[in-house]
């Protein structure tokens, strides 16, 4: 966790903003292990006497969660994990723990977005008309369709192994800052960021894993942080963000219109959204009921979520004075692979969509 980020954003208590709407900041309390300006391990807590709330830094990574106790307990053989196990060990473990454990989901996680995020990168990638780096291009594409004159912290929101925080700190001085809820995703990050190398499993087929280790090119990393948020619970109270990243997003959280209220809320005057969804439902992250679109087909818009989230921002916009996102261009497909394993791989059509605060 690096002190200017902390500084510069002067992050408030998540759980006391959720829950009492209290503005208590929060205070670097204890540093056990430092580098530079750069926090590895220590503690970080709630200024408010009725909170106290500690949260944990580790491996540079500050856990700011409002339901702290829970989290960790649903996430602790992420976070106390090993990374210097051997390949026929790891293997070893997976085979025991089997499909569909926390340790082979965690994997799989991994294998994707570290494949799409860095696989150019490695000398011995095998690559033949599946190209890695369709994050990257979403990116590109989506920055086409905005003001690219923004100034002001950029937050990447779902920011998973990094890649595109350090494409977006290539564009200028501005501090940027990846949030993101999978601490093993966070820790690739935070390696490519520190190290200018990363360490990862690809999935061959089943639970068969490849580990690849090599050099990454991390441009602007010392602009660059990684935080373990909520999107939906950010340690954020006021604006405080030019530019707002949200790429694969508002399809895997809870409220998609809590997403869109949490960039309306965050993002100052002037700046602006960008989002990219394949409108990839599934109800183990995001209740039917909270879907824009995606069912209720005898409905005037035949249950297309395209043209609901476009209603839904203008319905926003009517209904609360305090809403001032608009739609400002967009591109209706734009192609993203992700890589499953060595024979499947999903073909996304991205809806990428540019937002803009009003003054």
């Amino acid at each position: 966790m690096r002190r200017q980020h902390f500084e510069a954003l002067s992050p408030v208590c998540p759980r006391c903003l959720r829950d009492n709407a209290h503005r208590a900041g929060l205070k670097v309390e204890l540093v056990t292990s430092e580098k530079g300006d750069d926090i590895i391990e220590g503690v970080v807590r709630c200024s408010e006497a009725d909170c106290r709330l500690e949260y944990p830094v580790i491996d540079g990574i500050p856990i700011l969660h409002p339901d702290l106790r829970v989290f960790l307990s649903e996430n602790s053989t992420q976070i106390l994990a090993r990374q210097d196990l051997s390949a026929p060990v790891a293997s070893l473990l997976g085979d025991a723990l089997g499909p569909g454990s926390s340790f082979d989901i965690t994997r799989q996680h991994l294998s994707t977005y570290a494949w799409d995020h860095y696989a150019e990168f490695d000398p011995e990638e095998r690559v033949e008309a599946l190209q890695p780096g369709g994050a990257t291009r979403v990116l590109e594409a989506g920055m086409a369709l905005v003001d690219s004159s923004a100034e002001g912290p950029i937050l990447d929101l779902g920011c998973a192994t990094g890649r595109n925080c350090f494409d977006l700190a290539g564009h200028g001085d501005d501090i940027v800052l990846g949030v993101d809820l999978s601490f093993a995703m966070l820790q690739v990050a935070r390696q490519a960021q520190t190290e200018g190398r990363i360490r990862y499993p690809r999935r061959r087929c089943g639970i068969v894993y490849d580990m690849r280790e090599f050099n990454v090119a991390a441009n602007g990393a010392a602009h660059v942080d990684f935080w373990l948020c909520d999107s939906l619970a950010l340690p954020f109270a006021d604006p405080a963000f030019a530019r707002i990243v949200a790429l694969n997003l508002i399809d895997c959280v809870y409220s998609p219109m809590g997403l869109l209220a949490v960039l309306n809320r965050l993002l100052l005057s002037g700046g602006d959204a960008l989002l990219a969804t394949p409108f990839d439902w599934a109800p183990n992250a995001t209740p039917v009921e909270a879907w824009i679109g995606g069912h209720s087909q005898r409905g005037p818009d035949d249950g297309a979520s395209e043209s609901r989230l476009l209603a839904a921002i203008e319905r926003l916009r009517a209904d609360d004075a305090g809403f001032t996102l608009q739609t400002v261009a967009q591109l209706d497909s734009f192609p993203w692979h992700a890589r499953l394993h060595d024979r499947s791989t999903v073909l996304y059509s991205e809806l990428v969509q540019a937002l803009r605060k009003l003054d």
